[in-house]
């Protein structure tokens, strides 16, 4: 359902309603599409918290690629002597 911000004004209440009943509420401002109501997602509980924690860290950990040390990073930029190649 598309509603001019104009006409959202008067019917705000009503239009929350709805998003919360699941329609999709797009507002427009001179005919496009400016900003979309949905409802906000319930918290979670601890426990669903901790095991997306876990699968974040896992993920980042799988990611972590090992290169030289930072200390060593751009010696490929120097010759023997410490000049520029």
């Amino acid at each position: 359902m598309e509603v001019s911000v104009t006409e959202a004004k008067g019917q705000l209440t009503e239009l929350v309603r709805r998003a919360e009943a699941g329609d999709e509420i797009i507002l427009t401002r001179h005919g496009h599409a400016a900003v979309r109501l949905v409802p906000i997602r319930a918290v979670s509980d601890r426990k669903s918290r901790q095991v997306l924690l876990r699968a974040v860290r896992a993920s980042a950990a799988k990611k972590v690629t090992r290169g030289p040390p930072a200390a060593r990073s751009q010696d490929f930029l120097y010759n023997e002597d410490g000049l520029p190649k």
